[in-house]
């Protein structure tokens, strides 16, 4: 469940979308020397490349940590390669698998990979460019409910806004039923890159929604409107409504990009990714009313090597990523893991690497991060969401349509 993640263990494991599906073991090298259960060992960053830009970071271990390895051995499986633009991935209490295509349909596979039903019947979607059918979760209760929640980029006559829904997943028909909008952040504007669109819940059932600047350099700096629903991690009620005690379903504001979100199993605290321009891909501790500065402050430049805004880093009043990363591995959807399958990956994150073609595990002591691995780079895949499985496995799609799952040997 793509929902509040519970303290536990770790990863992951793969079956195929075949009948024999093809399973690569993984042996770690360089071989680990013997430690103790659970302790890590540190190696030089992962990253060499020269950055982009002579930002220095604003404190130790912001950017390019220290690497690590997973010591338990662990193999990975191609379960599925038949998905058309998967965007979002879930799991259902039963194990079942649901996925979202930008195109507009809803995928339901068994948790093995073997293909269920491909369901369609959305409302009005812009599918161009970044837009389309986006991230989905399920109800926090789903077992008395059946309800799916989803985003997308929502079509009219003044253009796309970025727009939860919701529906009744019936099994035994395998259709939706009963859909209808639950928020939409306003305006719409033309154009359609840019638009967040991650969700997830809290154990309160409200909804962490993900929203982006839109783009255009003309509209960035409505990321720091806070009468504009752009540029914004929303939190709202599972209806839709502002959450009682607040004034506003705006939570933070001064976002480029979010394109994952995730609440820490033990502390509650809400992680976020935002993708950044040339350089400058952030890890965020998201707090209620921080600003996060853009298109202020940024430790990126414009594609064309341009400074953005005053060319600065740090600014009063505006919250730094705990972590950034620069060149970009242009981060997606993140879970923290809560599993029983690997044990020393308790707590830690786990970022789909579009730019980076790899899952970014990264480990956490407190709020700073102190390393990162990367697991099936050598699949040279961009990965666009991951999920946990009921078994503890790990799952990833991928925007060339395939599916992988990853487990312990």
């Amino acid at each position: 469940m793509k929902k509040i993640i519970h303290f536990m263990s770790v990863l992951l494991f793969l079956s195929a979308c075949t009948a024999t599906p093809e399973t690569k073991p993984i042996v770690n090298t360089p071989v680990l020397p013997e430690v103790e259960e659970n302790s890590l060992v540190l190696f030089p960053p992962l990253e060499t490349r020269v950055p982009n830009t002579d930002f220095k970071p604003a404190f130790e271990g912001q950017t390019r940590a220290s690497s690590t390895q997973t010591k338990v051995t662990y193999s990975y499986s191609i379960i599925n390669q038949e998905l058309v633009e998967p965007w979002g991935i879930d799991v259902l209490p039963d194990g079942k698998l649901v996925i979202t295509e930008k195109p507009g349909q809803l995928v339901i596979l068994e948790a093995d990979g073997t293909f269920i039903t491909r369901i369609s019947g959305f409302p009005s979607i812009n599918t161009q460019n970044q837009g389309g059918l986006l991230d989905l979760s399920i109800s926090s209760e789903f077992e008395m409910d059946s309800t799916l929640y989803f985003t997308y980029a929502s079509l009219s006559t003044q253009g796309s806004a970025t727009t939860i829904g919701r529906a009744e997943l019936d099994l035994t028909n395998n259709r939706l039923n009963n859909f209808e909008t639950v928020f939409t952040a306003f305006p719409y504007l033309t154009g359609n890159n840019h638009l967040g669109g991650r969700i997830v819940f809290d154990d309160q059932q409200n909804i962490y929604l993900t929203t982006g600047d839109r783009q255009d350099f003309d509209r960035r700096m409505q990321a720091q409107d806070p009468s504009n629903g752009n540029g914004k991690i929303h939190y709202i009620s599972k209806d839709g409504e502002i959450v009682d005690g607040f004034s506003s379903t705006v939570f933070s504001l001064g976002h480029r990009n979010v394109q994952g979100i995730a609440i820490h199993p033990i502390t509650k605290e809400v992680w976020a990714n935002e993708m950044g321009p040339q350089g400058g891909d952030e890890l965020n501790l998201i707090q209620h009313e921080k600003n996060y500065g853009w298109p202020i402050v940024s430790y990126g430049e414009e594609y064309n090597g341009n400074p953005i805004g005053d060319k600065i880093t740090q600014k009063d009043g505006m919250a730094e990523p705990r972590y950034y990363w620069d060149p970009v591995i242009a981060p997606s959807g993140m879970i923290f893991y809560d599993g029983e399958m690997f044990k020393e990956w308790q707590n830690n994150l786990f970022i789909a690497g579009l730019k980076a073609e790899a899952i970014v595990r990264i480990v956490l002591d407190g709020d700073n991060v102190l390393a990162e691995e990367h697991l099936l780079q050598s699949e040279k895949q961009r990965f666009r969401d991951v999920a946990q499985g009921i078994d503890g496995s790990l799952y990833a799609i991928t925007d060339a349509g395939r599916l992988y799952q990853i487990k312990s040997n």
